[in-house]
């Protein structure tokens, strides 16, 4: 992706690159059916507007032109997301419509200025929009770029965009930026009647995988041997293998499934495997959550499975998506 560009004729004519990440929901509301949505803001406005390819759970939206068409794209986003909130408020029972919100990605910079000396800039800029507005404490990862955050109503979040613009024309990226590229997620899978699933957004599809194999091993050795007894928990394996690390990412929407109330479920899943369970703290800007994984490979494998089976109720619902939410 471009850094920012600004080329100024007499002040009037700017051309400026504006970047915004998107979850795949999002990104899916703002293309349309048959990419008629974003066909539609691409004639309308006049300005481009770029997605950023690959199965990611986050992607890239560029907006590209004169500031006017920006502002154009900007507005026809804000309300389609609005449109959105208020069509999903409609089969769930939320008193309060909750503020439409955009994500910017902003050379970090840049960011200085936006927060101004000791705040002073932000704190104008939410009091003469109306718009809440914040500035990631972190860089992305492996970038140069934060996270800035804009929330409130679609006229708040123009107007805070045009501010917004006004500052990175004033004050361009120093150095070079190292644009942030979001990583495809090595998505949780979900066992459900022999099938493996995997989660994508809010829905489980049907999905052929290693773990299959796993998981029928696993359900051919229930009742899994009491740990403390030397027999390894999977035949053929060691009994006591080197200890391991594996790594799985679980999108935040389903790490409390993993937790359960108060760590019950968690632990739980810690004494019956044996293996170490770590779970990273949530990063700002990042829709995932680490998780680390140490011990034997049976260890391991049985922990593994242990999660993939909390997943279960999910997988189940593929038949009907409608019953789902993304909590």
């Amino acid at each position: 992706m471009e850094p920012i560009k600004v080329q100024s004729d007499g002040g009037l004519n700017v051309t400026l690159s504006i970047r915004l990440l998107m979850h795949g929901k999002e990104v899916g509301s703002i293309i349309g059916k048959k990419g008629e949505t974003v066909k539609k803001m691409r004639e309308e406005s006049g300005a481009r507007i770029n997605i950023s390819e690959g199965s990611c759970p986050e992607r890239i939206v560029t907006i590209t032109g004169p500031t006017d068409t920006i502002f154009k794209a900007f507005a026809m986003i804000a309300y389609k997301f609005e449109e959105d909130i208020i069509n999903s408020m409609s089969t769930s029972p939320a008193t309060s419509k909750p503020p439409v919100t955009l994500r910017l990605v902003v050379p970090a910079s840049q960011c200085g200025s936006l927060i101004g000396k000791g705040g002073s800039k932000i704190k104008e800029m939410r009091e003469s929009t109306g718009a809440q507005v914040q500035v990631a404490g972190d860089m992305l990862p492996n970038s140069t770029e934060r996270a800035v955050t804009i929330s409130g109503t679609p006229e708040a979040i123009i107007q805070c965009v045009k501010q917004i613009c006004v500052v990175m024309l004033e004050s361009p990226p120093k150095g070079a930026t190292i644009p942030y590229r979001p990583k495809p997620a090595s998505t949780p899978v979900i066992f459900s009647g022999g099938q493996a699933y995997t989660i994508q957004g809010q829905y489980a599809i049907p999905h052929p995988d290693q773990l299959t194999k796993l998981h029928h091993l696993a359900m051919q050795q229930t009742p899994f041997t009491p740990l403390g007894q030397t027999t390894p928990a999977f035949p053929g394996l060691d009994a006591s293998p080197p200890a391991s690390t594996h790594e799985l990412t679980i999108p935040n929407d389903l790490i409390g499934c993993i937790i359960g109330r108060q760590g019950t479920k968690i632990n739980e899943i810690r004494q019956m495997s044996g293996a170490q369970i770590k779970i990273a703290n949530a990063i700002e800007g990042s829709s995932e959550r680490q998780i680390s994984i140490t011990g034997t490979p049976a260890n391991i494998s049985l922990a593994q499975y242990l999660i993939n089976a909390r997943f279960r109720d999910v997988a189940a619902m593929w038949n009907d998506p409608s019953s789902m939410t993304s909590s």
